[in-house]
């Protein structure tokens, strides 16, 4: 029950109550169009009782209006007779002898005593109760179908709110909830838009100093290279020029960062050969391609080329950086894409290291941005990462082909 949707619980609960009702109209009907004949029958033979025990079957006329009763004339009982009704109850007693029958709606009492024959008809036959009953039932029933569709109108606002918040999940910043209600629904969709125009800002205040930030940044780290070159080659000059470099990385994987957890950005898939997008990825690292052993079957992959090229890197990156030999090896297949490195296994789980700016205690470079821009861009093109260490070996492995569960 608590995956079912609040409309269609609604419908279920309205559909059983209905259907109780329909059960319960039927067996009362039923019951009370039994004890009804049961009325009907006793009442006539206390009727028939009476006219019996009287002489000559004498008939106040007055007395029959009283009962309820009609008295039939001869032409009349000449063709109830040849009509043969059904009859229904039938006795005799010293008084004389009594039958009940019904010819169409409605009931005839017969009575004979000495020769005489009276016929009577029971003018009550349309039961009043009965169609009591079936007006009463037209007037729950109306009310019922009225409170069903008020209680769905009520909540019909829901529906097109959560369409708005799957399209705000979806990446439309843009979206408006414009329920007015003042009810409890209002409320939450007026809160829900408080809240979206709060995100946008935040957003749009993040994306604003970012790129202000690495704008500024650019500009005093490439002066500060360029005034290194004026410097004696040296050992100092060597580490100035490494921190340069290094901060003109981390410029660029928070570029990467911004651009990744963008709302509204979509890979750009095209067909690719895994041996391009390797070499893409060496080229962004500018190392000695010795370094790297790499055993790939000429895949071709349905992919974002640029985006796979900047994960490979930075796990070609991490895996150079804290091997023991400062090597890695390259192992692809249709379904995956392995990168391994000599060294012991790491300390933490691997959703530790996707954290941004995450690092273990050993490391002295680096601000551990790396994994958590390949696991944005593992989400974007619906892979997933894995760890797992093997033989001596550190592999991280991209999974191409596998069902998320």
């Amino acid at each position: 029950m608590k995956n079912i949707s609040v409309s269609v619980f609604i419908n279920i609960l309205f559909a059983l109550v209905l259907t109780l009702i329909v059960t319960v109209l039927f067996l009362f009907l039923k019951i009370d169009k039994e004890q009804q004949k049961k009325d009907m029958l006793n009442h006539h033979k206390l009727v028939a009782n009476y006219l019996l025990s009287t002489a000559q079957l004498d008939v106040n006329k007055e007395k029959l209006e009283d009962l309820n009763l009609r008295l039939v004339s001869n032409n009349e009982l000449q063709l109830l007779k040849l009509a043969n009704g059904k009859v229904i109850f039938e006795s005799s007693s010293p008084f004389g002898r009594l039958q009940i029958f019904t010819l169409e709606k409605n009931q005839y009492i017969s009575l004979q005593r000495y020769g005489l024959t009276l016929m009577l008809q029971d003018k009550s036959t349309q039961n009043n109760r009965t169609q009591t009953i079936y007006i009463a039932t037209s007037l729950v029933f109306t009310l019922f179908v009225f409170l069903y569709i008020a209680i769905y109108n009520k909540i019909s606002p829901l529906k097109k709110l959560n369409r708005q918040i799957e399209e705000f999940a979806n990446g439309n910043m843009n979206i408006k909830i414009t329920q007015k209600s003042n009810d409890e629904i209002g409320k939450i969709a007026q809160s829900f838009d408080n809240a979206i125009h709060y995100i946008r800002s935040l957003l749009e205040s993040k994306h604003l100093f970012m790129r202000n930030m690495m704008h500024e940044l650019k500009t005093p780290i490439t002066k500060g290279r360029i005034a290194i070159e004026m410097v004696e080659d040296g050992t100092s000059k060597e580490v100035l020029i490494r921190a340069f470099e290094r901060m003109n990385e981390l410029i660029n994987e928070l570029a990467h960062v911004e651009r990744l957890t963008t709302q509204g950005f979509q890979p750009d898939i095209n067909i690719a050969n895994i041996n391009d997008i390797i070499e893409e990825s060496i080229s962004l690292l500018l190392i000695d391609k010795k370094k790297l052993t790499i055993q790939t079957e000429n895949e071709l992959l349905k992919t974002d080329p640029k985006l796979l090229s900047i994960a490979i890197k930075n796990l070609i990156d991490n895996a150079i950086k804290y091997s023991e030999d400062k090597k890695a090896t390259i192992i692809t297949n249709k379904d995956s894409i392995k990168i391994l490195s000599k060294g012991e296994s790491l300390e933490h789980p691997l959703e530790y290291y996707l954290e941004p700016f995450t690092q273990e205690e050993k490391r002295n470079v680096g601000f551990g941005l790396g994994l958590y821009i390949v696991k944005n861009i593992a989400q974007r093109l619906n892979y997933t990462l894995h760890y797992y260490h093997k033989d001596g070996y550190n592999i991280f492995e991209l999974k191409l082909n596998e069902t998320k569960k």
